[in-house]
């Protein structure tokens, strides 16, 4: 990677104006306006941050050319904004089907949108010829995908089998990429599954099975829009002339693709500890993209993930931390965590321990490797939700700046410009957690760190 010069960077007392929230300077980190923003909106997702954010943080603190690093890059808000404001980017994505979505989308500018529309008026005609005829489909759905109940009505697969034949025609890899990411995008809209947030059925959400749909028209309308944010995204200045890499793999084997102080500035929010479980619930697009083919291919997604999960670590002996964090309450607050509700063993408190642990380890990773990539001066924020674990509040945001300091980072402090998120399942079930105290409330904050 090439280095960048170093970049002067906006003092703490120097915050240009934008819109407060919360009484914070940072905009609102919620995903949920890019549902409507050209590029953004291809791809739901129940996790990441605004573009406004993103944008807003660049304009800040990287106005001239620089490399931005996004560690989780989830669905590429990150690099897709990096790109616009002229900067080189790089993304690590251990999830294959997230990892698929942010390259589509941060090399969208190559494609040809007279070449896309071209190519949908093929699948058009395939689709409505096929579904006439009397023939079936050469596609089937994976063999290693299970669900409780089917996941597709027959009338909608043999749809769904005809769309996966065309696509299986394009030769062009970029164009089969983007036809692959709009039927993943939609898959689960004509399911009988749906997302709440977690992917369940969608007779237990009290919704009826969809027994019919218009699969293609749905795949249509997405390419649609893409094709015409394509148009966009070509439009803007500079855009072609920098570019994202995103590499599927964990960000702590960063060493193999990124030197030391080579990063300007990292934006990223890594999981909460809130055990949403981004494999399971991406198992369909990680299966109907061929990604994965059996059970035990999710494997190694369960172990490189952020923080692992509490299903993968509940049964271990008690995990320790691997690090000492003076002046901290957060040993204390662990073994108060492990000694809740000892009669539920690995549903109780000491399964959660163990995952609350494995997640403050991997905390301390996280800011060693960022210690070493950064740039002296280079800053990186932090988006992270706090927790409610059995009942027990964990300031996340807080021992991470703490983490972080001890790794050699300099915490140049928090701000929380959500101060009320919805709950998650974790503080919702009745499994995992007693009775939150009223007092207790989640939020969502910034946490800016430096490389001194």
């Amino acid at each position: 990677m090439v280095l960048m010069q170093q970049l002067p960077l906006f003092g703490d007392d120097a915050r240009v104006d934008g819109t407060s929230n919360n009484g914070s300077g940072f905009q609102d980190p919620a995903f949920a306006t890019n549902k409507t923003l050209p590029i953004h909106r291809w791809v739901p997702w129940v996790a990441g941050f605004s573009r406004d954010f993103v944008a807003d943080v660049l304009q800040r603190y990287l106005p001239q050319t620089g490399l931005v690093l996004d560690p989780f890059a989830g669905v590429g808000t990150t690099l897709v904004e990096a790109l616009l404001h002229g900067h080189q980017a790089v993304g690590f994505e251990i999830n294959p089907y997230a990892a698929l979505a942010s390259q589509v989308k941060s090399t969208a500018y190559s494609l040809e949108p007279a070449c896309v529309r071209e190519t949908l008026a093929k699948l058009q005609r395939f689709h409505v010829g096929k579904m006439a005829s009397s023939e079936q489909p050469r596609s089937v759905m994976p063999t290693g995908f299970k669900t409780r109940a089917a996941f597709y009505s027959p009338k909608v697969l043999r749809k769904v089998l005809f769309l996966q034949d065309f696509i299986e025609t394009l030769d062009d890899e970029a164009l089969r990429a983007l036809f692959q990411l709009a039927f993943a995008a939609t898959m689960v809209q004509y399911s009988n599954y749906s997302y709440e947030p977690s992917l369940g059925r969608r007779v237990s959400a009290g919704k009826a099975e969809i027994e019919d749909y218009p699969v293609c028209e749905t795949v249509v309308a997405k390419l649609q829009v893409m094709a015409l944010d394509i148009e966009w995204f070509r439009s803007q200045q500079g855009v072609s002339k920098v570019k994202a890499q995103v590499i599927n793999d964990t960000f702590f084997n960063c060493q193999r693709y990124l030197g030391p102080e080579t990063v300007d500035i990292l934006i990223t929010s890594p999981p909460y500890l809130n055990n949403y479980h981004y494999n399971r619930n991406t198992r369909p697009q990680l299966y109907w993209l061929g990604f994965v083919e059996r059970p035990k291919d999710l494997h190694p997604l369960e172990h490189q993930n952020f923080g692992k999960y509490w299903q993968t670590v509940r049964g271990e002996d008690p995990l320790q931390l691997d690090f000492s964090l003076p002046g901290s309450d957060l040993e204390s607050q662990l073994e108060i965590l492990r000694a809740r509700h000892p009669e539920k063993g690995i549903y109780g408190g000491a399964g959660w321990a163990n995952y609350a642990v494995s997640y403050f380890n991997d905390c301390y990773r996280f800011a060693q490797v960022v210690t070493r990539v950064l740039k002296p001066g280079g800053t990186a924020l932090v988006v992270v939700g706090n927790s409610i674990l059995q009942g027990l509040l964990i300031p996340t945001d807080h021992y991470l700046g703490q983490i972080a300091e001890l790794a050699g980072l300099k915490l140049v402090g928090i701000e929380i410009p959500r101060a009320t998120r919805v709950g998650n399942s974790i503080i919702q079930s009745d499994v995992r957690v007693r009775k939150a105290k009223d007092s207790h409330q989640l939020y969502e904050a910034i946490v800016e760190l430096r490389k001194i």
